[in-house]
């Protein structure tokens, strides 16, 4: 049986867990030793080392006669961008990487993706079989283009959580975010047409703008905030731009969250000029603090947003279910479901009904984005312990990925090729821009338990990245502590 860590490092995790999620932000002051002592039962020694520990990862600083703070530490700088548009060529440069990663027999960090045993599977097995029970005949029905009622209204309540005001009506079920995303599009663009994006952003998304020939025009964003919206503004002023998509709640592959004031001007800035804001939200419900961000939607008072969600990284991938709530192209977005796939599966829609509405999907989250905050904790003490000098990672608040910039002089394309050939997988900066850009950037994906295993992989991920400027790894500690 595996021993518990000694107390010192299970408080001092607890901390470091806190401040990965955003909980502790850089510059907050923390309790006094004093008042944790008093507070934990513990002894001013414990408590003391637990400071200690932190101060050597880099977490927190000591101020002469103030206390102990939260250490501001830089986030990634993402160099300039020029705001013009470019044609998207992604398709290839994706597949090659794809190839590449078939050469890894375990998922590791490149995949966008949780580990199948976080999913609540044996239970919907269980309702899928009540389903069928019920309705013998669910599996020769089709379920009409916009979705099951049961679900719809599932859906509609609990948009209620984000200040949603959609009615069953409003929504649209779709086969993943994939197809809300696409029907979107298809609904406000057409070939040639510029569509504004955050830059870096997610990679399907730039393959959909290649399937449709799509421009994107790329926005500076902020690792913490999001989207510029002084370049979007100057970006939007001529009229020259169709649409925008963008994801305000810790977006992939950034993790970043815009703060409420800056969605709130978002969505009357492009109201005001007539630009369709396509809204993914996929991981809004992946938030580390009690209460789940608001989207931008919840300040359309237009219809101007096209929002766009999935249950498919939540509750089940295999289900593939997602939905979109169009806004002011609902008729659009209806006719072309109707034309693109005409439904989604019944017996999918009925059994995450049933799975929303019985209450086992609000633990099942919890629980899910427990596991994701220490997992994002676990992976900042990793790269604050074996990545060269000069590394800088996003310290997200909510969802379960990692942006990490490297010291110039790092290609983490060939740092991937490199690193598959001891079967380290994550996803290269290039793969988020439709430029040539973001060589010394890399997306690493939290969604696999924490292990001794994981933590080796990302040592030796750090050695290969400090091989490459030549220089020697960092000196590693001992292994963290894991679990408390």
């Amino acid at each position: 049986m595996k021993a518990d860590p000694p107390l010192y490092a299970a408080l001092a995790d607890e901390i470091a867990a806190l401040i990965a999620a955003g909980s502790l932000r850089p510059g907050d002051k923390l309790p006094s030793l004093r008042e944790l002592r008093d507070r934990r039962g513990l002894s001013l020694s414990t408590v003391t080392e637990a400071f200690r520990q932190l101060e050597d990862r880099g977490l927190v600083e000591a101020r002469p006669q103030s206390g102990f703070f939260v250490r501001l530490r830089q986030q990634p700088a993402h160099p300039p961008l020029p705001i013009e548009p470019a044609a998207v060529t992604v398709n290839r440069r994706l597949w090659e990487h794809l190839q590449l990663l078939k050469r890894s027999e375990r998922r590791s960090f490149g995949y966008a993706v949780l580990s199948p045993e976080l999913f609540p599977n044996a239970l919907l097995q269980k309702q899928i079989n009540e389903v069928i029970k019920r309705q013998p005949t669910i599996l020769s029905e089709y379920g009409g283009p916009t979705g099951l009622p049961a679900l719809r209204r599932q859906i509609a309540r609990r948009s209620m959580d984000w200040g949603g005001q959609l009615g069953p009506d409003d929504i649209v079920v779709t086969a993943g975010g994939i197809e809300a995303l696409n029907l979107a599009l298809r609904a406000v663009t057409q070939a040639g047409d510029v569509v504004a994006v955050e830059s870096p952003t997610y990679f399907g998304l730039l393959q959909l703008f290649e399937a449709m020939g799509l421009q994107a025009l790329e926005i500076p964003s902020d690792p913490g905030e999001g989207v510029s919206l002084a370049a979007l503004d100057l970006a939007t002023r001529d009229g020259g731009v169709a649409a925008c998509v963008l994801m305000p709640n810790f977006s992939n592959p950034t993790g970043s969250l815009m703060p409420d004031a800056s969605k709130q001007k978002l969505v009357e800035l492009l109201a005001q000029r007539g630009v369709p804001l396509i809204e993914d939200d996929i991981y809004g419900e992946f938030h580390a603090g009690r209460e789940r961000p608001r989207p931008a939607k919840a300040f359309d008072r237009w219809g101007n947003v096209l929002y766009c969600a999935s249950y498919t990284k939540l509750a089940a991938p295999g289900m593939r279910v997602g939905w979109i709530a169009p806004g002011r192209y609902q008729s659009r977005v209806e006719i072309l479901k109707y034309i693109n796939t005409f439904s989604t599966p019944a017996l999918m829609q009925a059994t995450l009904a049933r799975f929303l509405e019985c209450g086992s999907y609000d633990l099942h989250m919890r629980r899910l984005r427990r596991f994701c905050t220490e997992q994002l904790a676990h992976t900042a003490e990793a790269l604050a312990s074996y990545f060269p000098e000069g590394t800088r990672w996003t310290e997200a608040r909510g969802g379960y990925l990692c942006w990490v910039e490297l010291p110039a002089g790092c290609d983490t394309s060939l740092l991937l090729e490199q690193a598959i050939e001891e079967d380290i997988t994550f996803a290269p900066g290039r793969l988020f821009t439709a430029r040539d850009a973001y060589h010394n950037y890399l997306r690493l994906c939290c969604g696999e338990p924490w292990s001794a295993e994981m933590e080796t992989a990302l040592a030796r991920l750090g050695e290969l990245a400090a091989r490459q400027l030549d220089r020697p790894p960092r000196r590693t500690r001992s292994a963290i502590p894991l679990g408390r």
